[in-house]
């Protein structure tokens, strides 16, 4: 794992158990999505998440009583 929450493709084969491609392959359509970033640094890219976005998707998985909740606090 490289500094600030990031990491390259090869930091996710092992635990991941794919292959490189296939990671590389999901990483590009969740970055398409919004969900990561990606930074080149000569030959290697570093992802890493998009808090606004995480948070996006946290808030939809939310159950509405439980978002009602949230916002009376």
């Amino acid at each position: 794992m490289a500094p600030q929450g990031e990491a390259s493709v090869s930091d996710l084969t092992a635990p991941l158990g794919l292959s490189q491609p296939t990671v590389s392959h999901h990483l590009r359509i969740l970055t398409e999505a919004g969900l990561l970033e990606r930074d080149k640094r000569g030959v290697w890219a570093y992802y890493r998440l998009v808090p606004s976005a995480i948070a996006t998707i946290a808030d939809l998985l939310t159950p509405p009583r439980k978002r009602a909740m949230k916002k009376t606090r």
